[in-house]
């Protein structure tokens, strides 16, 4: 009753702060429905342009508003394996319209970029910023106000928050999110992390890594372990924006293809035209913004989320802090053990009852908020269910299992892993900063250790090899923030890292750049902010410095006297090596417009969430 008592103190509070820009943003999008839901304001000249390729039949009903007409906005290209199989798509989007009557067409595509081949190169300085290039883009295809309602074909880390954040900007358009689902599963993550160190040991070649890496990653689909990819589906399908039981069937099944028609024929059927009519502006709201947020802590999700969460819900007018998401953890148990939390992968979760398990086990205890509206209806019970394919090809749903099929992977409410969940934030005389403590063991959640100070994880990775990084200490990793390179992940410095740690080091890291939701068993202070090229205190570390980190009290300190510390000149970095290549040149605005991590790190100027916290 408490932890219900505190969820709900926490909505509310959310539902106060937002008001204002909440009640702003619903009145933009009933003007927009009331303005611009229909083809009727579109010119002649403006229609025949918008269906010069449909057939005759087409044409006719497009031009007299009689059937809805679904834009399909796809982010496919055939590198990004996550994203090969929305190939054919489109093709079974379009049958599947007509069969209901309607019309769909491909309103735009989006970039996709893969952050697994970009991880320690110059490209991973893009992977932020394509968030919000993604909205902008999908934005643009929207914009031809062709369309009743949209269908968004994305699973990967910055796309599905930056196609929220384009739905939610068209939010008197109905939209559904449509997903492609996880490989099947190869070499276990666990194996492939091991083959990694000894890699980094030099107890391995690039042959024997490149097989390993290779037999992980092996096909169409999502990578299996639980990063930010996979935190976004069950984020869309917890906050109502998948059909239920959608999240993590394989590609290339009969069930997937199944579920993406049946996707279709609920997008068509919410539109204005019929009588579902749901906006995704008025659907989702703080009570779904607030499921999205237990569902990352009772999953043990991607950190990434601490950015990309506040972003989305400023997309709807709705201000969430940091505070927010910690709060919350303290009232929500860790129920999923998934790789790099636990050993098994995304499969292996979705066979023991997956997220309808999850979703049943949280409502049933009062932790999610079951009142709200989905793109299937009325409420978020008919969402703790699992997805089958029936005798006649179609979709059939069965409740959820009453029992994990493996409690090692998915723990009933009684049976949790640990009492609260898998992010807090913390804060002191260096800011704040989000900690992912879930793979974290309780013994090292307290570190208090010298300074070992870098400006780039290039310099770590040297002082590794060179053999320097010895004794205990903080691995601190600066001018990594949003408008010093873009905020890239950080992740290479995980394996480094491990390698100490399995050796017997008390280490943790630093930084004011990024993890992804790969990060594991390290302690990571990580996203802090101010960061150190807008003059942050952790601009003004030295090496030797102690730092003091307390993940179960929320703080992170370097144990300098005040005074002293403020007296401080802060270091400055050479960023010229950043500003081009790549592709970087093309981003010195965004760097230059961004605002802060804890503000959502978007370059669309001051959003709602930072008015709410100046």
């Amino acid at each position: 009753m408490t932890a219900r008592r505190d969820i709900e103190a926490i909505t509310e509070r959310i539902r106060q702060r937002s008001k204002p820009g909440r009640e702003a943003y619903l009145g933009r999008i009933a003007e927009a429905s009331n303005r611009t839901a229909n083809r009727a304001v579109l010119s002649c000249g403006n229609l025949a342009h918008g269906f010069a390729v449909c057939s005759p039949s087409e044409k006719v009903a497009l031009g007299g508003d009689r059937v809805p007409n679904l834009g399909i906005i796809t982010s496919y290209n055939d590198m990004l394996s996550a994203h090969q199989p929305f190939e054919t798509f489109p093709a079974l989007i379009k049958d599947a319209a007509r069969e209901a009557g309607g019309i769909a067409q491909v309103a735009g595509g989006v970039p996709a970029m893969c952050d697994g081949v970009t991880q320690g190169q110059p490209g991973m300085e893009l992977s932020l910023f394509s968030r919000d290039v993604i909205a902008m883009a999908a934005a643009i295809g929207l914009s031809h106000n062709m369309f009743d309602a949209a269908v968004y074909l994305g699973v990967c880390d910055k796309i599905v928050p930056g196609l929220v954040i384009a739905a939610l900007t068209f939010g008197h358009l109905p939209a559904v999110f449509i997903p492609a689902g996880p490989m099947t599963t190869g070499l276990p993550n666990d194996e492939k992390a091991k083959v990694r160190q000894l890699y980094a040991e030099g107890k391995a070649g690039r042959a024997e890594l490149l097989e390993a890496e290779s037999k992980s990653y092996h096909g169409p689909g999502t990578c299996t372990f639980y990063g930010t990819a996979n935190s976004n589906q069950m984020l869309m399908e917890i906050m109502g924006l998948h059909t239920p039981g959608t999240s993590f069937v394989n590609p290339g099944t009969p069930l997937r293809d199944a579920l993406t028609r049946e996707a279709t024929k609920r997008a068509l059927a919410i539109t204005a035209l019929g009588n579902a009519y749901t906006p995704v502006g008025r659907m989702i709201d703080e009570r779904s913004i607030v499921n999205g947020i237990v569902g990352l802590h009772a999953t043990g999700g991607s950190t990434n989320h601490t950015i990309h969460l506040i972003a989305m819900a400023a997309a709807a007018g709705i201000a969430i802090t940091w505070q927010d998401i910690s709060d919350l953890s303290e009232a929500v148990p860790l129920l999923a053990r998934v790789y790099p939390n636990g050993l098994a992968d995304v499969n292996h979760f979705h066979a023991a009852g997956g997220l309808g398990f999850l979703i049943r086990e949280l409502l049933d205890e009062g932790i999610l908020h079951e009142d709200v509206q989905t793109v299937w209806g009325e409420g978020l019970r008919p969402y703790a269910v699992e997805a089958k394919l029936g005798p006649d090809g179609g979709v059939v749903r069965e409740a959820a299992p009453r029992e994990s099929g493996d409690e090692k992977v998915l723990a009933p409410f009684k049976k949790a892993f640990q009492p609260t969940g898998g992010l807090k934030m913390l804060s002191g005389n260096l800011g704040h900063a989000v900690i992912k403590t879930s793979a974290v063991k309780p013994e090292r959640r307290i570190i208090e250790a010298p300074a070992k100070v870098f400006d780039s994880q290039q310099g770590l990775n040297e002082a590794f090899k060179a053999g320097t990084l010895t004794g205990d200490f903080f691995a601190v990793i600066r001018f990594q923030g949003p408008k010093a390179n873009g905020m890239p992940e950080l992740h290479r410095l995980t394996t480094v890292l491990g390698v100490l740690q399995d050796r017997g080091q008390h280490v943790a890291l630093v930084t004011d750049g990024r993890m992804s939701g790969a990060s594991g068993k390290v302690p990571a202070a990580i996203h802090v902010t101010p960061e150190a090229v807008e003059d942050g205190p952790i601009a003004r570390i030295h090496d030797g410095d102690i730092i003091r980190l307390d993940a179960d009290a929320g703080t992170l300190e370097v144990l300098v006297p005040a005074g002293d510390f403020a007296l401080r000149r802060a270091a400055d970095s050479d960023l010229i090596a950043n500003e081009f290549g790549f592709g970087r040149e093309l981003f010195a605005g965004f760097r230059q417009m961004v605002g802060r991590a804890d503000h959502g790190a978007s370059a669309f100027g001051n959003s709602v969430a930072e008015f709410a916290l100046l």
